[in-house]
Order: structure tokens, then sequence, then C-alpha cells
């Protein structure tokens, strides 16, 4: 079941089953649709993972080893990929309850003590929100913790942006400020803090989003990206929740993904041995993390 909001500027669909994820967004030019996320490749199925854009909850990006440590316990998950690890949350590809549907708006909820096999060891509800504001698209997210003790919490969204927009003939540029990046091991992932920026991966001015193999989780980031193409530039804006930004241009299709999230990668684990700014939220019981982004297209 696809279900498709649309308006003068946009036209977007979810699939409420899958994740509650976008299969595809498209922003009209002149007199026609031209897809700015990757259109998904298939519908069958239950993974998102062809998608133009899925949610990521109650955690995002990886785990290592598929366990955590929280409050001196120690929390095992069922790994989800091939190298052994839990990756992209828990929320992705379940599907979600539909509360409103209308030409404009769209909201779905989950709740994790509806399933039997819920892959995170605490109770939590996510309720996801699109809505088409003028302009503006715009994609909301609540959690919350709606167990009994406090929980290791935070999201973000994994969108694919397209490589050629409305027949531009370049590959766009890329901008977004930020304070500091990750280093990362043979798993893509974290062994201490942010460190600082290096010239190649300082974006605060525009340049190629493709000139070099990019696969980065940064931190301090200012809320705002850019994509522009030759006659269209995009604008990412986010609220001040999503302190970190992913950037990974290596996508077998072409794409571009350029993530919205609150922390950074095993961030539970970074967190757990004492490394600062991981961006890791504690939930209490029944207190929510809320943020959202939005996205505009300017013709040039």
């Amino acid at each position: 079941m696809i279900e498709t909001i649309e308006n003068e500027f946009w036209r977007l669909s979810i699939a409420p089953n899958i994740g509650a994820s976008v299969t595809a967004l498209e922003a009209r030019v002149d007199d026609g649709w031209q897809p700015l996320m990757r259109p998904a490749t298939r519908l069958e199925g239950d993974s998102s993972s062809p998608f133009s854009s899925y949610t990521l909850a109650p955690f995002s990006n990886r785990i290592r080893g598929s366990h955590f440590e929280f409050s001196g316990q120690r929390y095992a998950l069922k790994p989800n990929n091939a190298h052994g690890e839990t990756i992209h949350g828990d929320v992705r590809n379940r599907a979600f309850t539909v509360t409103r549907v209308s030409n404009q708006q769209f909201t779905c909820r989950f709740d994790s003590r509806d399933v039997a096999d819920a892959n995170f060891p605490f109770s939590y509800t996510v309720i996801v929100t699109y809505s088409l504001e003028g302009a503006i698209c715009r994609t909301a997210i609540a959690l919350e913790n709606a167990g009994n003790v406090a929980m290791p919490a935070g999201f973000g969204f994994h969108p694919y942006f397209v490589r050629r927009f409305a027949g531009s003939l370049g590959d766009p540029l890329l901008e977004f400020s930020a304070t500091g990046y990750y280093v990362t091991d043979a798993q893509t992932m974290p062994t201490e803090g942010a460190h600082g920026l290096t010239a190649d991966l300082d974006f605060s001015s525009a340049k190629a989003a493709y000139a070099a193999p990019l696969d980065t989780v940064f931190n301090g980031w200012g809320g705002r990206a850019a994509l522009t193409w030759d006659q269209h530039r995009l604008e990412l804006t986010a609220s001040p929740v999503f302190t970190h930004f992913v950037a990974f241009n290596g996508a077998p299709d072409g794409t571009i993904a350029l993530e919205p999230v609150t922390h950074a990668t095993d961030g539970f684990n970074l967190l757990a041995r004492g490394v600062e700014n991981t961006g890791v939220r504690i939930l209490e019981p029944l207190k929510e993390l809320s943020g959202d982004f939005a996205l505009q297209l300017h013709a040039l």
C-alpha cells in the first residue's frame, strides 16, 4: 500500500507498512514532476533498503557487535547486516499505523509493545509526520520512552538524493557547516570522540559533492545543508536536536545520502566509555525527543 500526498510544489509517496518510508519524492519543475530523491527500485518485499528515504529510530547508524552498555548493564541486539552489526534502528521495516491522512499531511505511529520481536530492550513509540507546507516539504518525528526506566535514545533520517536533477549537466555542489568528524575503523565506526575538520572535509564553502569518496559522520552540524545543481538549489534545514550529519556519496546507484541524525555512529557505546558530545540523549520514562527537517527547492 502506497499513500501519496501532493501540492503544487511536491508529490510525496510513502509506504506505511514498511517503516512509513518514502518511496518517491518529486518536485514540480515547469509543467512536469522531477525525482529529487531516488525512486524506489522495488516495492515488493519487506525492506526499505531500496527506497527513497527511511526513518532511523530509536537509534541511528550502527551499533558495534550488536550490543551496548547502559547504566551498568549490557544489552544484546539481533544483528541485521552481514557484519554482525545492528544498523539503522528498529523501525525502518516495521508496519506503522496510519493516524491521519489528508491531501498535504500524513501521520503514522509505531509502538514497540505491539510486536513480539522488537529489537531494542526498552519500550518506545515513534510518530512520523510528513507535511507539505507550500514550497516546504517537512518530515517530523517524535520518539517517546514508553517504559518505566530511563533509556538511551536517538533518531535520524536517511534520504538519498539524485545525482542529476531536472536535466542538470554536472554533479551538484554540497555545502554545510560542522565543527568536527569521526575517524572510523575498518567497520566504519568511530573508536573515539570527534576530531577537528580537515580541509577536504570542510564543506562550509560549497565544493563538488562527488570529488572524493565520502562516508562520514560530522558533529557540531549547523542544521543546514544545500545541494546546488546547474539551475536548482535544494536547501535542507533541521531542528537543533540534529547535532550530527552523515554524508555518503558511495551508493551503487550514484545517489548521495545526506542524513540529519541526533548522534554519532555507535553512540551508545561511546557514551558508555565516557566520550563526550556523542549526541545520545537519555530519555526518562514517558519523556519525548522530537525534531523535524525541511526541504525547499529554488530555481537559479
